[in-house]
């Protein structure tokens, strides 16, 4: 260890969601460590939300195996150097097996369920100032946002994908809120419309592209990577999608953000902030359950939720919050 460094190795999620929820605590520690240095372990798919962390030394992908070897990969690939800090947010037993000064490790906790981000605060004991999600990014990819969203009007931001069928909400009714909203009566009329989403929603955007004119649509999903889009979203004025890791990661940009909820816990998974809400339909997670006790069947559990109730919630929470500039986006 380098005279003065403080080298910390940080075991996030592998899913983007929960990387996102649990990405505080590295501003956190970049805060009030000011000689850390970081390696993070993540999964393939949230491992790029890292790569502007400042002091990075390195980011090691975490690739499951069905043998479970993954971890003895990382073991060696960690054990050879004495850590100052390892936060493990996986709860393995990585950080007993490496040398360290000290460890913080999840831990399950029984009793009622727990929001992400105060589950990632106990890591750390900071319940009673827990890390809002933060995700670094470089002056680089702020001129880019800025050069991919540039125009007049205000961004609605939408995510109309999601990792599982179950809490896909109907692209027609994304489309029927977004075109209320942007209308000539709605209360972004004049405004944009961002679609965001993986590689594989590209598709999604086609269903889209007829709710404003050519010029007033930015198309993003599959086209630019995660710190990207998060960058993007500091500049959109609202934000609509599924329970998804860009839902979060909206949240975490302060662009007021609408979660759409149906089969997933909205106590553990509701975007995080001041300016976020969720809505639901009709049905609540256990009277869902109870059609669909593992939450695995191939059928959308959104149909109670309808174009209304959203557009209400919407219209709601742009008043809520203020109008005409982008919300102010996190301070870095």
């Amino acid at each position: 260890m380098a005279r003065g460094s403080f080298p910390i190795l940080f075991i996030t999620a592998t899913r983007i969601g929960d990387a996102v929820l649990s990405s505080g605590l590295i501003k956190r520690l970049a805060d009030e460590i000011p000689q850390a240095s970081f390696t993070i372990v993540a999964g393939p798919a949230a491992a790029p939300l890292f790569a502007a962390v400042p002091n990075l030394d390195e980011i090691i992908v975490f690739t499951k195996s069905k043998d479970g070897s993954h971890w003895f990969d990382l073991w060696r690939q960690v054990r050879k150097r004495r850590w100052g800090l390892v936060v493990d947010l996986r709860g393995s037993a990585i950080s007993r097996l490496v040398s360290t000064k000290r460890r913080a490790v999840h831990r399950k906790s029984a009793g009622e369920p727990i929001h992400k981000v105060m589950e990632a605060a106990r890591v750390l004991r900071i319940e009673d100032e827990p890390a809002a999600p933060f995700i670094f990014t470089s002056p680089q990819v702020e001129t880019y946002a800025d050069d991919l969203t540039g125009g007049s009007g205000p961004i609605l931001a939408l995510a109309p994908a999601a990792n599982w069928v179950g809490k896909t909400w109907p692209l027609e009714r994304f489309s029927r809120v977004a075109m209320r909203l942007l209308g000539s009566d709605g209360p972004m009329r004049g405004g944009r419309l961002m679609v965001l989403g993986g590689p594989d929603d590209a598709k999604l955007v086609q269903g889209l592209k007829d709710v404003v004119p050519r010029k007033r649509f930015i198309d993003l999903a599959g086209r630019v990577d995660l710190v990207t889009a998060y960058a993007c979203l500091k500049r959109a004025r609202l934000f609509i999608g599924n329970d998804s890791g860009t839902m979060h990661l909206a949240a975490a940009a302060g662009c007021p953000t609408l979660g759409l909820f149906g089969p997933s816990d909205d106590r553990l998974y509701a975007p995080w902030g001041a300016n976020a809400r969720v809505v639901r339909g009709a049905r609540t997670l256990e009277q869902i359950r109870a059609v669909d006790p593992h939450l695995s069947q191939a059928v959308c559990h959104m149909m109670d939720l309808g174009v209304e109730r959203v557009f209400e919630a919407a219209r709601t929470l742009l008043s809520e919050t203020e109008a005409g500039d982008p919300p102010a986006a996190p301070s870095e």
